[in-house]
């Protein structure tokens, strides 16, 4: 019997790649004449590699939703709505956690099914707050009065930085991404000069780590026992993953309104290219599914897409309510643009910040190097 060969691409962490790993085995054992592989890459090779040159060589590919406009303006990926029935597909977007299913659809193109749903949240250690008898910081207020003890860690990597900019404004009622400018330059200076000062109070560390870092920092160690916003890793909130225990739960508040931080997540793309793609988009069609996401791909180690999952009682029983404590969030996520060029700005525009909230100069000088780049986006496609 000659095997289908499938060939997969996704992410270097239990959540990216041992989750889709069980559910590869398992659908292997179900379809006796399919073979997949699956390789990974760290979380920075994941938000570098073009997915052009890795859509030529993978049939699966785990992929950010900020390439679904570059993919669906040069047909990298197959459109999965000409493939899978409307009755999954409206099941599907039924069941989104906030944005994730939309967010891979680029006027009509829908590049991937979203797998894996996440956004900042806040994670904490719960036994230093139930031990100090203290409450979990409420307010951003509340966040930079314990920052000041150096309790405080987030992620500070300019893609991380980044997000952090959007959270802020988009929070803040301020306008993103009209035809000339990021964000107005007044309230673009106004929102670095904040995010300047919560950096102000933690360890320079922070500047070098992306999310798993946080979480491993206030997992191990006694120092740090708050992050305001990191984009959530339900592992770390089941029992065994980690030396201690981390709870996650809803942002604070920020000017009165809760943070909106920003969507993230992955989803399951196929390659235009693939050889073999009526049975790359079943097994799509089958790690997505209701049933799995909240089974087999959750107890593997992902972080489900389908909401059945967010609301599944066994889910939530494992990880602490995880779900359940971070799905208002989730649901409140600000979308990024996704137009073609996009990642050409994204990739660059954080370092920005980074150099900003490290060494201080002028907050003007920021802006407008940020809208030079979003003006150059425009017109690029990579």
């Amino acid at each position: 019997m000659e095997k289908k060969i499938l060939r997969g691409i996704t992410w270097a962490h239990s959540r990216g790649y041992t989750s889709i790993m069980a559910v590869a085995q398992r659908f292997m054992e179900m379809y006796k004449d399919v073979e997949i592989t699956w390789e990974k890459r760290s979380l920075q090779e994941f938000a570098d590699a073009p997915i052009e040159e890795l859509a030529q060589r993978y049939d699966l590919l785990i992929i950010d939703h900020p390439w679904a406009g570059f993919a669906a303006k040069h047909g990298i990926l197959l459109p999965l709505q000409e493939y899978l029935s409307t009755e999954y597909l409206k099941d599907q977007e039924r069941n989104s956690v906030g944005k994730s299913y939309i967010s891979y659809d680029f006027n009509g193109f829908l590049s991937a099914l979203a797998v894996d749903a996440a956004t900042p949240v806040a994670v904490y250690r719960p036994d230093y707050f139930e031990r100090v008898k203290d409450r979990v910081p409420q307010t951003f207020d509340d966040v930079l009065s314990l920052a000041k003890s150096g309790k405080v860690i987030y992620a500070g990597i300019p893609i991380n930085l980044l997000m952090d900019f959007y959270m802020f404004c988009v929070t803040a009622g301020y306008e993103m991404f009209n035809k000339e400018e990021v964000v107005g330059r007044e309230a673009g200076c106004e929102i670095l000069e904040e995010m300047r000062a919560l950096a102000s109070m933690c360890t320079r560390d922070i500047f070098n780590w992306d999310p798993i870092a946080v979480h491993e920092a206030l997992a191990a160690e006694e120092k740090y026992v708050y992050c305001p916003f990191a984009y959530g890793y339900t592992n770390y909130s089941r029992k065994g993953y980690a030396k201690n225990l981390l709870k996650a739960g809803d942002v604070v508040s920020y000017r009165g309104n809760n943070l909106r931080t920003v969507l993230g997540g992955t989803g399951l793309a196929v390659s235009s290219a693939c050889q073999n793609k009526d049975v790359a988009v079943k097994f799509a069609e089958y790690a997505a599914s209701p049933l799995i996401q909240k089974t087999l791909y959750f107890e593997a180690g992902g972080q489900p897409g389908h909401r059945g999952a967010w609301t599944d009682q066994e889910c939530n029983r494992r990880s602490m309510d995880f779900f359940r404590d971070t799905l208002r969030t989730l649901d409140e996520s600000y979308l990024r643009p996704r137009y073609s060029g996009y990642l050409y700005f994204q990739d660059r525009g954080g370092a920005f910040i980074r150099e900003y909230l490290m060494h201080g100069g002028n907050a003007s000088s920021v802006l407008e190097n940020m809208n030079q780049l979003y003006r150059e986006s425009m017109e690029v496609d990579v």
